[in-house]
């Protein structure tokens, strides 16, 4: 059919006004700024795909000099837990602080020390009982949102952004950074690159905030109080800059799949203050604000989830973030392609693990442990052989990780070799011994390499198992059924419990060996 001739630039116009309409309302506010550009005029946005078994398109906007900033709508109200109204009692378990019991029931710390009248917090003994008061909100939290979910997942909107060029671009004291992380003398943009990848993260927001914090992106000689600690977070076991940042990592991941799965209501604050959650916030904006809880009393944290506070500093760094927005990440007819259990048949493995974080405790509850054969406890050494659940291209191998594309390769969805887009798997615990190097395309059942206790944290040789999709972690336990060989993952409520279920048949997960948590392909 013959076509009208338009200028490229009006089709340029065009689509860019189309795409944004598709989800953002557009106003003229003050001020200009341009998406970072290396020296050889890349920019950091590339263009959206769809992953594999999606019929959805993603859009993606990059606005031009002159153009209207494009400011996001609200969401929809969504109807937030709701907080219990009576006192409540909670036995302490191996692992538990005070914080963490506070933050999980939404109280300050002041007020579990004031109700069980507590001479010294700090010393929790497992079993002991604690009176849990219940929630008293002081206030609503901002509505303001600070970055599109886009650019809180390590997904399509990172994929072209080169981490080392804009660091060393940019020649402050993260540019000339080294430190040693797991025997391995790292730069700081490298040490950038190792947390998005593990924790799934975009680059550009952990950037965004170490620089909030500390100055380390742009300025040559920071505060040197805060040298230890960049991301001011003072826990004596997270010096250094990779402690720091999987730390924030970890806590951006934390609020961001919390929300996701409705599991918020208040935040609470550095100082003890519990402030009701707007309901009108995306993902992305909740795992700022949950971050900034952490680490500031009000008037800091309101200082830095407001419009001068990261998102001055993203877009000063980086250009305004919902510039760099792909939406949906998660298209509304998303389907998990077949996979099957990740070992070889006529094995007999364990379930060891149900739904629990696919990196780190905040990183949603992707994944999934199967143990080997064998006698033997412990991180022991195991021949047996860990196969690929689904065809794809292996894209990352490396201490004990095997991070596997599973993009299809076709005319309509070329394979792009990329972690950040489309459907990947992640195989934790992957002994070096055999294993499968990057670049090597696997079909379902061929071997990916031995389990092990490498890489992470292991007190057992087993695999995990985890999903990614456009780089956002998905549960093995909600709307999207983790299947394996037919065998569907639920969870019940608690991390590492839960059952496998095909049919009439169930599977239990338990640590160990059991009957009740053997398993066969």
């Amino acid at each position: 059919m013959a076509r009208p001739f338009i200028t490229p630039i009006k089709i340029i116009l065009t689509l860019l006004l189309l795409g944004a309409a598709l989800f953002v309302c557009s106003r003229s506010l003050e001020g200009n700024f341009q998406v970072w550009q290396a020296p050889d005029g890349r920019q950091t946005a590339p263009t959206g795909k769809p992953g594999a078994g999606s019929s959805a398109s993603m859009a993606l906007t990059t606005r031009l000099p002159g153009m209207p900033r494009l400011t996001p709508t609200s969401d929809p109200p969504r109807i937030l837990p709701t907080l219990r109204s009576e006192v409540i009692s909670y036995t302490v378990r191996s692992g538990d602080t005070l914080n963490q019991i506070a933050q999980r029931y939404a109280v300050s710390p002041q007020q579990v020390i004031q109700a069980n009248q507590l001479s010294n917090p700090d010393l929790l003994e497992v079993g002991q009982v604690l009176v849990l008061p219940p929630p008293q909100p002081e206030g609503v939290a901002p509505s303001l949102k600070i970055i599109p979910d886009s650019e809180l997942v390590y997904g399509p909107a990172s994929a072209s952004f080169d981490i080392q060029e804009f660091v060393q671009t940019q020649a402050g004291y993260l540019a000339g950074y080294q430190e040693e992380v797991n025997a391995r003398q790292l730069t700081g943009a490298q040490i950038v690159q190792k947390v998005a990848q593990e924790f799934s993260v975009n680059p550009r927001l952990l950037l965004a905030v170490l620089e909030y914090q500390s100055g380390w992106v742009t300025q040559p000689k920071p505060n040197e109080s805060i040298l230890e600690y960049p991301m001011q977070a003072y826990i004596p076991w997270r010096k250094g800059l990779y402690r720091q940042l999987t730390w924030a990592a970890d806590t951006l991941n934390r609020g961001y799949y919390l929300w996701r799965v409705n599991g918020l209501a208040v935040w609470v604050l550095a100082d003890g203050q519990v402030i009701a959650i707007s309901p009108t916030i995306n993902a992305g904006t909740a795992a700022v604000q949950h971050l900034f809880a952490q680490l500031y009393e009000r008037a800091g944290w309101e200082r830095a989830i407001s419009a001068d506070g990261l998102l001055a500093t993203y877009t000063r760094l980086f250009g305004y973030p919902f510039d760099f927005a792909i939406e949906p990440l998660l298209p509304p007819d998303l389907e998990q392609p077949p996979m099957q259990l990740p070992f070889e048949k006529g094995q007999v493995w364990s379930f060891t693990g149900g739904p629990h974080g696919g990196w780190g405790d905040g990183s949603a509850w992707a994944a999934l442990d199967f143990a080997p054969p064998g006698e033997a406890l412990g991180c022991v050494v195991s021949d047996a052989w860990v196969v690929a659940v689904a065809d794809g291209q292996i894209v990352r191998s490396d201490e004990g990780a095997v991070v596997q594309d599973l993009d299809v390769p076709s005319s309509a969805v070329p394979m792009d070799g990329l972690e950040q887009s489309g459907w990947t798997v992640l195989y934790m615990h992957i002994e070096s011994r055999e294993r499968v190097p990057a670049g090597t395309y696997l079909r379902a059942g061929e071997r990916i390499g031995h389990p092990s206790c490498e890489g992470g944290f292991s007190t057992g040789t087993h695999v995990h198992l985890a999903r990614r999709y456009n780089g956002e972690w998905i549960p093995a336990d909600q709307d999207l059924p983790f299947v394996l060989d037919g065998w569907v993952s639920r969870g019940t409520g608690i991390p590492y419990d839960g059952f496998l279920v095909r049919g009439g048949q169930t599977v239990q997960a338990l640590e160990g060996r059991h009957p009740e948590n053997a398993i066969q392909r």
